[in-house]
């Protein structure tokens, strides 16, 4: 079947031409027949009908794609050619990521590194406040051990000290001491538990004799001193114990010496009757007796009380309990960072706010630690020199030494509405004191 239809005979009446010369203006395409293509065949049919377009439809065709706009990118036309980086551009923007990369690694590790900074602050902090509360003297009691040597147990009355100590809830052990009828103390340390050294035992120790024993131990110290200093031959209670004094020279031993009589109560009282019992009995007098108490004293470091039975030994043992308890928070207390606060209506200190007010007080404050400098002389020094640094750029400034020793002399102070100067000694003092190397240099 043919698509194409054409008319064999082309028949022209007279009204048509007569309308195409009136009208010659009409598009001529109206006039031409219209041909019909169509476009559902299948390729079989196509393969089987080929068709031969007209002169006019490929004119038409031809016309068509003529007045049709161009498309843009076509199957021919090139695409735009893209902008290519050189190497330098690329090496530079490779590099820029990698300062980027450097830049928050380092904030990251900054944070990291201020982050453990802060835990580590807070856990000395919190080490630091667990050992304030661990030194205080009621913690401290419970880390003592009260050490009785058995020998003593046999004494009549020995009883009320350990009632006593078990009264106190006081931790107390009976066990054999390096010296016989002694008392030792022995104090926990938690922060050495690990290492098998988990206590320390203390420095004090108290000897309990009765009169008899100290009798003998006076012989045996008067004997040693006639033989010049000779220790052999000593008594069987005093060879231990200088013994021990020998290996530990900063063992601090008292004596207490008990005895039922009610005449020794007191120091004085019972010196001059043992004084009164060995100038009877051993034929010793006053200058000798007092010959060997100073050797005890002051060679030795051996205290000697005369106490009334064993209710005054159980209260000495609880007061030395309690001053060992307090000793740990005394020491830390008493390590301060400006040692020249001394007691006073200012003994507490000058507040210093954030903005640095009240350092021309703790400045003042400092100079009149000196002796004999008043607050006037140190507000003229104050006034002079505002801080330590202007001071001791001034003396820096000075060549001679001379010079920097009186450089304060000059100053003028005003108190009770009368003048004078500060003088060359105040002013000398005051140079050594912010000056001098030596620690155990001697102002004054």
């Amino acid at each position: 079947m043919s698509v194409l239809r054409r008319a064999k005979t082309w028949e022209i009446s007279e009204s048509e031409e007569s309308d195409a010369e009136t009208k010659p203006e009409l598009n001529r395409d109206e006039s031409r027949p219209i041909i019909t293509i169509s476009t559902d065949l299948t390729e079989t049919q196509t393969s089987e009908h080929k068709t031969v377009p007209s002169p006019a439809t490929t004119s038409d065709s031809n016309q068509t794609s003529a007045l049709s706009p161009p498309r843009p990118y076509g199957p021919d036309t090139p695409s735009p050619a893209r902008k290519r980086r050189t190497k330098e551009e690329i090496e530079a923007d490779r590099q820029t990521a990698r300062e980027k990369k450097e830049a928050r690694e380092r904030q990251r590790a900054a944070r990291a590194q201020e982050k453990e900074e802060r835990r580590q602050e807070q856990q000395r902090r919190r080490e630091a406040a667990e050992n304030l509360k661990r030194l205080r003297p009621e913690n401290c009691l419970r880390c003592l051990t009260v050490c009785v040597d058995p020998a003593l147990l046999q004494q009549e009355g020995s009883d009320i000290l350990l009632d006593t100590l078990a009264t106190l809830e006081w931790r107390f052990s009976i066990e054999s001491q390096q010296l016989p009828h002694s008392i030792t103390w022995t104090r926990d340390l938690p922060q050495q538990g690990e290492d098998g050294n988990g206590s320390v035992r203390e420095e004090q120790v108290v000897l309990v004799l009765d009169l008899t024993d100290f009798m003998d131990v006076v012989v045996s110290v008067r004997k040693m001193l006639q033989y010049e200093g000779e220790e052999g031959g000593v008594g069987s209670i005093l060879s231990p114990l200088l013994e021990c004094l020998n290996r530990d020279v900063k063992k601090v031993v008292t004596l207490l010496v008990t005895d039922s009589q009610p005449d020794y109560r007191s120091s004085a009282c019972g010196v001059r009757l043992l004084d009164e019992t060995l100038q009877s009995k051993l034929g010793m007098g006053d200058l000798d007796f007092e010959e060997v108490l100073v050797y005890l004293q002051l060679c030795k470091n051996i205290s000697l009380v005369f106490l009334d039975g064993w209710q005054e030994v159980t209260n000495h043992v609880c007061a030395v309990t309690k001053a060992l308890s307090k000793r740990p928070y005394k020491l830390l207390t008493e390590r301060a960072e400006m040692p020249f606060c001394v007691d006073g209506s200012w003994a507490s200190g000058v507040r210093v706010e954030r903005d640095g007010s009240g350092l021309i007080q703790v400045w003042s404050k400092q100079i009149q630690q000196l002796n004999r400098v008043s607050p006037a002389v140190a507000s003229a020094v104050t006034a002079a020199y505002p801080s330590p640094q202007l001071l001791l750029q001034a003396y820096q400034s000075l060549e001679s030494e001379e010079d920097r020793k009186g450089l304060l002399a000059g100053l003028l102070v005003k108190s009770g509405g009368k003048e004078r100067r500060i003088g060359p000694e105040i002013s000398a003092r005051v140079y050594h004191c912010l000056t001098a190397q030596n620690p155990q240099l001697v102002l004054d």
